[in-house]
């Protein structure tokens, strides 16, 4: 499999919009050699959305301003203490074979990350799965060769570890169960509906 690009260091003036554009190409050939890593390349799924993270409220600020010029506020919600705006975009960013339309912007927490900036792809695995479990077997199915890597939750050699989680909005009435692979900054997850989907399910009715 393809090797994984260095990260560079932080960037020690702060996060900007000017910054992202800069990292992007930097962040696309991450994430593509960590997607054939995974053996996730060529499974045609889609890419929902990209997730930046800023260590001032400041930043996000900023960075708020900056994407409500590029496109609209979707959803304003709080998970786990802390606002996270969702962001779909006129121009959807391009990362490989990817359209992204949306970008996640959470604002920070009282946990200070060592490099801002892009941080991870959100993958959408059509499943009925209600929990990480069932989303587990539905992915082993489709990617067998992940199988070490869920019996073991990393792989020291090559630096990937493995999370499962079910993030929830406070509104949220969509399971939407989450497998996240993190290797360095950088994240690739998977979930059984889109952001979109799911930001649709905050106005059902309970």
């Amino acid at each position: 499999m393809p090797s994984l690009p260095p990260l560079t260091s932080p960037n020690a003036t702060g996060i900007s919009y000017a910054t992202l554009q800069q990292a992007w190409p930097q962040f696309e050939a991450q994430i593509l050699a960590l997607l054939a890593r995974l053996t996730l390349s060529d499974k045609n799924l889609e890419c929902d959305h990209v997730a930046l993270r800023v260590n001032s409220i400041a930043a996000a600020d900023a960075l708020r301003h900056e994407f409500c010029q590029r496109g609209r506020i979707i959803s304003d919600n709080h998970i786990n203490g802390r606002s996270i705006l969702i962001f779909e975009l006129t121009t959807p960013l391009i990362l490989g074979e990817f359209s992204i339309a949306c970008v996640e912007l959470p604002y920070p927490s009282d946990k200070a990350y060592p490099q801002e900036g892009w941080e991870h792809i959100e993958l959408v695995l059509p499943s009925g799965a209600q929990d990480c479990d069932a989303l587990s077997q539905d992915l082993l199915h489709l990617c067998p060769a992940l199988g070490p890597l869920f019996s073991n939750t990393s792989i020291p050699e090559e630096g990937i570890k493995l999370k499962m989680s079910s993030p929830k909005a406070a509104k949220e009435r969509l399971a939407n169960p989450t497998i996240a692979f993190k290797y360095q900054d950088i994240c690739i997850k998977v979930h059984p509906h889109g952001i979109k989907t799911v930001i649709a399910s905050e106005h059902q009715e309970t």
